[in-house]
Order: structure tokens, then sequence, then C-alpha cells
């Protein structure tokens, strides 16, 4: 029989197909994840936040997307117009691609890179241009001090960021996210947290700590309180972002946003198994294959929305640091302190086995 070749147009049709379903699905967590970490800042301050539009508030965040979507553009006069409409722009694209290589389930990821964890630091690296051409082409001192804060910050914690996930490749011996969650399957404790089996358990000592440090280092990356010093309307007005309004301040938003959630994927991905639910599921064979990648995508939503909520009680409970007592948090407790997890790890890798 001849070989039957795929025509590129329906190629080039499903990769759209399938980038715009993520890209949907992204938006639309995004607007509900946004009421929650109003609702539960609100919570938390014994207050009953957005409450009026569609039941429980629900539709608040399409409504404030209509307001801001409604809203004329207002560029200041002494600004850069093109670098400045371009900033929002790059932050907001630079979010989503990032995604491309997030495995939401078996067989659903858009890009199954071998170097995707490599990838995935590259892109949110990147992100921080578009906060430094924010603030550089408003042309305005507030904006620009924000923007030169938040570049000095998210390099800083990102080579924690770096070390601690050094510390998961060696463990797992692939950089290749697929392949990463895949190892972590079976019971809870095959993640990567606990040390990623029974018999690496000991180096659990060191990999608990590691999460906890992606976590906060993520606070730090995505501008999050009680890291949120680029923004500190007490001091800054209200940073990078201080000059914009309507759709591009939406962009930046969102751009936001997509990272945070961003964050909560790679810390379920890399610690907790991405979609395995911590334990054997001998029961899905009998259950259609787009029934298993259903069942598979919940579990690691599940995971995602948790951390977000990780994410939001950080929020309200922590109160603001310091930009000096930021910065020695990351450059002399981190960065030492992964270093050394880095040639632990590495040590047991080497010699565990002989112990």
């Amino acid at each position: 029989m001849p070989e039957q070749t795929v025509s590129p147009w329906l190629w080039f049709g499903l990769a759209v197909g399938q980038i715009l379903l993520i890209l949907i699905w992204i938006l639309l967590s995004l607007a509900f994840l946004l009421w929650g970490d109003r609702k539960i800042w609100a919570g938390v301050q014994m207050r009953k936040g957005p409450n009026v539009v569609g039941p429980f508030g629900l539709f608040q965040s399409f409504a404030d997307f209509l307001k801001f979507v409604l809203k004329e553009v207002v560029v200041p006069a002494g600004a850069d117009k093109a670098v400045f409409l371009l900033a929002p722009l790059l932050s907001f694209t630079l979010a989503f691609g990032a995604w491309a290589v997030i495995p939401l389930a078996p067989g659903w990821v858009i890009a199954d890179l071998n170097v995707g964890i490599l990838y995935v630091l590259a892109i949110s690296s990147l992100g921080v241009y578009g906060i430094i051409m924010g603030g550089w082409a408003s042309n305005s001192k507030y904006p620009f001090l924000g923007a030169l804060r938040s570049a000095a910050q998210m390099v800083s914690y990102e080579v924690s960021i770096g070390f601690v996930i050094i510390t998961v490749i060696l463990l797992a011996g692939t950089m290749n996210l697929t392949e990463l969650v895949e190892k972590q399957a079976g019971w809870l404790w095959n993640w990567n947290v606990f040390g990623g089996g029974l018999a690496n358990l000991p180096i659990a000592l060191v990999m608990i700590p590691m999460m906890v440090i992606f976590y906060i280092s993520a606070l730090a990356e995505t501008n999050r309180p009680p890291f949120d010093l680029p923004e500190a309307e007490s001091e800054l007005v209200a940073g990078y972002q201080v000059e914009y309004s309507s759709t591009p301040y939406l962009l930046f938003m969102i751009g936001e946003y997509a990272n945070i959630v961003l964050m909560c994927a790679m810390i379920s991905v890399l610690f907790f198994g991405g979609w395995n639910p911590g334990f054997p599921t001998p029961f899905l064979e009998s259950w259609p294959a787009t029934a298993q990648s259903i069942f598979f995508f919940l579990v690691f939503f599940a995971k995602i929305i948790f951390w977000f909520f990780m994410f939001a009680m950080a929020k309200a409970i922590v109160p603001r640091y310091r930009y000096d007592q930021l910065m020695r948090l990351g450059w002399k407790v981190f960065l030492p302190t992964t270093l050394v997890a880095v040639a632990l790890v590495a040590g047991w890798r080497v010699y565990g086995g002989a112990l």
C-alpha cells in the first residue's frame, strides 16, 4: 500500500486549533482564578469581595474585561509611543509562549521538547524585557524606578529557581517535562518532592526545602506579594504600569496572572507528579482514551488551583518585604542553599546506591 502523507495544511490547522484551545482554556481559567484571588483576599479581611455580577460574583472578571477593552487608550505626550504599546504586547505574548511545553495530560502538549525546562527558563527570563520597555517608554521617573526594581528582582530569583530546577533534573535525569511527569507515576512517594521513589527517600530532606524555595522564588519572580516591590503603591504610585490604562494595562495584568498560573503548573510538574494523582490507576484501563486524558487533566488542574490558593494566601497574610530584605533573601540565603542542594543531590545520584 502507498504511504499516506498528512497534508501540511491539515497539520497546520490542527496545530493552530490546539494552540487556540489551550489559549482559551488559560484565559477562561484566569478569569475565574482572578475572581478566586479576590474572594480569598476578601475572606481573610472579613469582606464579601466581588458578589454582584453573576451568581456569587463569578462574572466580575468578564465585566472588568469589557470595561478595559471599551476604555480609551491614553498614551502620555512624552512617551515613546511604539515601545509604550509594544511592551504590554511583549509581556502578554511571552507569558503564553511558555505554556507550549507544559504537559496537561498524557499526549496533551503543544511541543514535546527534549529541553522543555530550558525553554520555560528562557521564555520566562525574556518576560522582564516587556516590563523594562514599559517603564522606560513611559518617560516618567516612577515607572522607570519600578521597571528597574522588577528587573533586579526577577534576575535575582531566576538564579535560585535555576538551581532548584537543576536538582530536579539531576534526580529525574531528563529535561523533557512529559518524561519528568511519567517518571513520577504510581504512588505518592514517587513524586520528586519525596525524592522520586522509596530508594531515594532520604533525599526528600533536600527536595522538600527545594520545593519551598521554588515556591517563594516564584512569588518574587511573578512580582506577587509579599514581593510586589516593583508596584509598591506606597512608594512608586503603581510601579512600571502607572501610565497605562485600558487594553495595554489589561495585557500587562493578563500576562502577570498567566505567569503566576504557569509557576503553579511548574511546581506541580517538577515536584508533585503533574497529572499523576499519587496512586496507581488500573481502574482507568477500561475507560475510553479521551476519558482517561480528561481525568488526568482534572488532576493536574486541581494541583494548579491548590498552588494558586497558596499564592493568594501569601498575598493576603504576609506583610511586604523591604527591598534590601528581598535582595538579601535571594542572594545570601537562597543562592548558597540551592548550590549546596545541587551538590548534595549530585552526590546522592553518584554514591547514594552504594550507601
